[in-house]
């Protein structure tokens, strides 16, 4: 198997997540934070496929999905058009809100489409090509794309965990 026949699946995985985490709630859950200082459903999914969207467009110098095919618009976030997420307090946090799961989803399904698109399309020696030099070791393309692999699991478990607090405290 190819390296990126096994990061395919892997993204594959991050969408299954997604949806599992997202299909089915009401906009109060999705923007639901379990205490003031944590993050919603809505944050979670929403950065997950921002840091997703940012970083793998930027390693295949491609256009970001969020702002070449208008989902800065209709997010319509009062946040600066390249964020992403990283680093926001609780009150950025809390900007981030959505009136669907739809949103989300689709917006995360328009991102994974890129990925694999570009995923599909590299060979063996392209997971050697740098793509940051600002880390020391300078980062390759390897593993820029499993640490976005990583990061999205991450939050696409915190996000499946928030899911589960909130279904419990109705139950």
């Amino acid at each position: 198997m190819h390296a990126k026949d096994i990061l395919i699946d892997a993204y594959s995985r991050i969408q299954e997540e997604v949806h599992a985490a997202v299909d089915g709630l009401g906009s109060d859950d999705l923007n639901a934070r379990p205490t003031g200082d944590t993050n919603s459903i809505a944050w979670l999914v929403w950065h997950l496929t921002r840091v997703q969207d940012d970083h793998v467009a930027d390693a295949a110098d491609l256009d970001q999905v969020w702002l070449s095919q208008g989902w800065e618009k209709r997010f319509g976030l009062d946040l600066p058009r390249r964020d992403t997420g990283y680093g926001h307090s609780p009150q950025k946090v809390a900007k981030v809100r959505v009136e669907s799961g739809e949103l989300l989803t689709g917006y995360y399904d328009a991102v994974h489409e890129q990925t694999l698109g570009f995923v599909r399309g590299l060979t063996a020696k392209d997971f050697e090509r740098i793509v940051d030099e600002r880390w020391d070791p300078p980062v390759s393309l390897g593993v820029r794309l499993v640490s976005v692999l990583s990061d999205d699991l991450q939050h696409a478990g915190q996000a499946a965990y928030v899911r589960g607090l909130l279904q419990s405290a109705v139950a």
